[in-house]
């Protein structure tokens, strides 16, 4: 009973860090887009 528990909580460290990784490595950032905005200019 006491290999199971420690397996399930290895899994978890394993789990936990692996998703620690993913989260710094594995994003990426979106590809950049042009951003077009009208300019109203007041005449007075």
């Amino acid at each position: 009973m006491g290999r199971i528990i420690k397996l399930l909580l290895l899994l978890a460290i394993i789990g936990f860090l692996g998703l620690v990784g993913y989260a710094y490595l594995g994003v990426t950032p979106p590809a950049p887009q042009p951003v077009t905005k009208p300019a109203v200019l007041d005449g007075n």
